[in-house]
């Protein structure tokens, strides 16, 4: 099977590069799923961020015909578009604009949220635009769930635009996934904003107001891209950003992945810094054992379900040569560990208000590490509005305390979001940190 895993162990296993992404026409294959041609990237691509590459029409798997013969809940665009990388260089990223059957009630000219969807994997097939049109691929061989497809549904049903991302290298066959990356995955999701502005027939305008929306991976990338804002995108005013359970600190949440669940995320977050920066790559190769190798190949190509079921509660210390876990590792490595400090959020003061929620029991994206980013936003001067979601715990490292805040805090996440749409003023409640757990 193809497979674009220039993954963790890069130098030390073997990695195919997709022939068609190379210029020829053989086709991509992740676990049994043929990827269209339209996510294999051109050779040149645009000079500007987010300029629009191609389109075409994306069939909605869940979508039904209105009663006046547009179909609910939109009318989707499947996108390719440039992005900046981390290392400063272009890429394409795939994505999905919705043009929604709903009126905007809120005045003023229709809005437009991008979604950064939460973790659906790092094989092609896992991409969010892909989940869209397939909400359920289950072959056999891979098995992935469109499950943002509520928090999507909700916010159209509201009457806003919305673009979602698929992430630097998720889908687009060019290169493997960076999960992760605050910068890759910051800059994606404001090139979406900007590519939907491109897309034949939508209905924002440059006076659409611009908004946020993420969880889990999802909330760290809504939160680097409003702290990336200024610098990256000021074109790309935030009436107000949503980030739910970010992963903020990357080195709390590797310990809180590991033996978990969702294991396998720790496979995906090494690739990904592997690929990106040499420092952590070196380290790899010099640290992971024929049996981490193995893993983290199989595992680049996999969506979270496959994940779950390949590699659910398993410890890193049995990928490395000394039997310290991966995050012990990087920690005794100061280039390594500087690498992951580098990728930390708060750091910067975000634009706009945010809206940052956490499970209190969130044993997968630790709670105290999502707090600490609402402190360091707040001790910079951001208009935060903090909620700390109090539920019993649910089961140690299940991802039950990661997944219910999800579904029970949306409604809220998505009321406060589309107040910022329509132009009300949000009211910080810095001042209540030292109360809240």
């Amino acid at each position: 099977m193809l497979s674009v895993a220039v993954t963790a162990a890069a130098c030390a296993v073997t990695c195919a590069v997709p022939a068609t992404a190379a210029g020829g026409t053989e086709p991509v294959v992740s676990r049994g799923v043929t990827i269209p041609d339209f996510y294999h990237p051109p050779a040149e691509l645009p000079a500007a961020n987010g300029a629009l590459i191609r389109q075409e029409p994306l069939p909605l798997g869940l979508g039904i015909p209105g009663l006046d013969g547009r179909p609910m809940p939109g009318t989707a665009t499947r996108l390719m578009y440039r992005s900046t990388d981390s290392n400063g260089r272009p890429a394409a990223v795939t994505g999905a604009y919705i043009e929604p059957s709903a009126a905007w009630k809120g005045g003023g000219p229709r809005p437009l949220v991008a979604v950064a969807a939460g973790t659906m994997g790092q094989g092609d097939q896992c991409a969010p635009s892909m989940a869209l049109q397939y909400p359920l691929t289950l072959n056999g061989q891979t098995v992935s769930v469109g499950y943002e497809a509520l928090a999507i549904y909700r916010l159209l049903s509201a009457g806003t635009a919305v673009v979602v991302t698929d992430y630097i290298g998720l889908g687009a066959t060019d290169r493997l996934h960076t999960y992760v990356n605050r910068v890759d995955e910051g800059h994606a999701l404001l090139d979406a904003a900007r590519a939907a502005h491109a897309v034949p027939g939508a209905s924002i305008t440059a006076e659409s107001r611009t908004g946020l929306y993420g969880y889990s991976q999802g909330g760290g990338a809504s939160a680097a891209a409003a702290e990336l804002q200024p610098s990256y995108a000021p074109d790309v005013e935030l009436a107000g950003t949503y980030s739910g359970a970010p992963p903020a600190d990357l080195t709390a949440v590797m310990k809180g992945i590991d033996g978990s669940a969702l294991a396998g995320a720790l496979a995906w977050s090494i690739n990904g810094f592997a690929q990106a920066d040499p420092d952590v790559r070196s380290v790899v190769e010099a640290n992971i054992n024929a049996a981490g190798k193995a893993a983290l190949n199989d595992a680049s190509t996999m969506c979270v379900g496959d994940a779950i079921l390949g590699y659910g509660f398993a410890k890193s210390g049995k990928w490395t040569n000394s039997g310290k876990s991966i995050g012990d590792v990087i920690a005794a490595e100061p280039r390594a560990q500087a690498a992951l400090d580098r990728q930390r959020i708060g750091n910067l003061k975000p634009a706009g208000p945010v809206r940052l929620a956490t499970g209190i029991q969130d044993d997968i994206v630790p709670h105290a590490q999502a707090r600490r980013l609402a402190v360091d936003w707040c001790g910079k001067g951001a208009n935060v509005t903090y909620d700390a979601i109090i539920l019993p715990n649910l089961g140690d490292k299940l991802l039950t305390n990661h997944v219910v805040p999800l579904i029970t805090d949306q409604g809220d996440a998505i009321s406060w979001l589309t107040d910022r749409l329509a132009g009300r003023a949000a009211t910080s409640n810095c001042w209540s940190m030292p109360l809240q757990p």
